[in-house]
């Protein structure tokens, strides 16, 4: 069996949207792994993205990484956030539909991780469950999450403590006020893109995955 991504474009609400899939019959799970920001150069080839992607395959899940629209081959314009959970969702069901019956895990780097929250309580309100959802680096200061995150789902929350990017405080306040039960792992001496520590990022998701 091949552990190879497959290229796809995928049908989504503004046309096609550019995506790597690794399908697997001896699947244990879905995972979905939401991009950084479009506007910054974010993409489904983001060292993070791909890390995470890894991480899933290693674990046994099938994987789908995608672009959100107007990012590579994704058809539209950049949306603000509430287009891309949109993309998401699209993104979402084309997985699930390739794979009946298995949980839904969901990862987000960045402005992906609140996209992949937003989506995770989005779909759990359509009663879709969502196994875990694992938020790195999420910038709760400029996208509000409050009130759209899954309820049932494990939930990660993994922040960089040198972050230049996100600040580590405001993810750390957030934290302490979400009332729904959740971990926060803290990465001493990182920054936001992880680099030189994508080992250890993956160190701290692969576990969780088998668990």
């Amino acid at each position: 069996m091949s552990l190879t991504e497959i290229p796809l474009l995928l049908e989504g609400p503004c046309g096609a949207l550019e995506a790597l899939y690794l399908g697997r019959d001896d699947a244990r799970g879905l995972a979905l792994i939401c991009h950084p920001h479009p506007l910054h150069a974010g993409s489904l080839h983001n060292k993070v993205v791909a890390t995470l992607q890894r991480a899933a395959r290693d674990a046994g899940y099938a994987t789908l990484r995608f672009n959100f629209r107007g990012v590579g081959q994704s058809v539209g314009e950049h949306a603000h956030g509430e287009g891309e959970i949109d993309d998401a969702e699209a993104a979402a069901r084309w997985l699930l539909a390739q794979h009946p019956g298995l949980p839904l895990t969901l990862f987000g780097f960045s402005f992906g991780s609140c996209v992949a929250a937003c989506l995770g309580g989005r779909l759990e309100d359509a009663g879709v469950a969502i196994e875990r959802l694992f938020m790195l680096a999420p910038p709760v200061q400029r996208f509000s999450v409050d009130g759209r995150l899954p309820q049932h789902a494990a939930l990660t929350v993994i922040q960089p403590e040198a972050d230049e990017v996100v600040t580590p405080a405001a993810v750390y306040a957030w934290s302490a006020a979400l009332e729904r039960p959740h971990e926060l792992l803290k990465v001493a001496e990182c920054g936001h893109f992880f680099h030189g520590r994508l080992n250890e990022l993956k160190a701290l998701v692969l576990p969780r995955l088998q668990s």
